[in-house]
């Protein structure tokens, strides 16, 4: 069970078997490329836009003190922003005692690479994950995936963070003083800012490989968007690696002291 899928071990590059693009001379290949960043440069000023108008939105108020639970218990909404002004939240789908391999493949995904919180810290961010279970088996998933991000359950007070929404999307808030408000929230693909590796995979010739994709006629389209597209031989893709490294999915053991 520790050893990783076959699969996974492959390496897809060394595979000879499917389609490739046209082969060119460089100065012609360049010529595409430029043409193309055009696109690119546009995309990335309008992309500039988007953000400097949701900068001019208007914000709504929240309770502070809505509770939730993490390590040192249970705390007020407030204290999750850890002395900071602002704080992203991501809303973690659960499945209440459900093992490891059946929970949410996307939520695994996304908020699974958000790992590097120095630089949102320099910035006045805390960024935390909020979990739809209880509390004692999400930590516990969150050590097995050896995640380093606060980690808290909203089970209780789903009901008044949710505002009528669901989890498996991201929440933007502000503090002033000791008042709290929302600023701004998203889900569905726009999680994708979170998530790197899809950035990485646009820049391949054969993208995602899934299949609401564009692509030439031949091209692998192995995944279809329905989470199989983040599982791997019935689990969420990145815990092969945990499980290879020793680490125990047991989501009901009783954490180290």
């Amino acid at each position: 069970m520790n050893d990783q899928p076959e699969n996974l071990r492959m390496t897809q590059g060394a595979r000879a078997d499917g389609p490739l693009p046209a082969v060119t001379d460089r100065a012609t290949w360049q010529a595409k490329l430029d043409h193309l960043l055009v696109r690119e440069k546009a995309h990335t000023r309008e992309s500039d836009a988007i953000a400097a108008a949701r900068r001019r939105l208007p914000m709504v108020e929240v309770d502070p003190s809505i509770p939730v639970i993490g390590e040192s218990g249970r705390i007020p909404l407030a204290d999750v922003f850890e002395g900071r002004r602002q704080l992203i939240v991501y809303f973690h789908m659960w499945h209440t005692g459900q093992p490891a391999e059946n929970q949410c493949e996307g939520c695994t995904f996304f908020n699974g690479q958000v790992s590097e919180l120095s630089y949102l810290h320099a910035r006045d961010v805390t960024y935390a994950t909020f979990s739809e279970g209880p509390y004692e088996e999400a930590a516990a998933y969150r050590r097995f995936m050896g995640w380093d991000m606060p980690w808290y359950s909203a089970q209780e007070s789903a009901d008044a963070l949710l505002a009528g929404r669901w989890f498996g999307m991201l929440v933007c808030y502000l503090r002033d003083g000791d008042r709290v408000y929302e600023t701004y929230w998203t889900s569905g693909r726009a999680s994708e800012v979170t998530a790197p590796a899809y950035g990485l995979l646009d820049m391949t010739v054969y993208g995602r490989q899934e299949t609401f994709e564009d692509s030439p006629a031949g091209w692998p389209q192995r995944w279809a968007n329905n989470g199989d597209q983040f599982r791997t031989e019935g689990r969420p893709s990145a815990q092969w690696q945990r499980l290879a490294a020793g680490r125990s999915d047991d989501l009901t053991a009783t954490p180290p002291r």
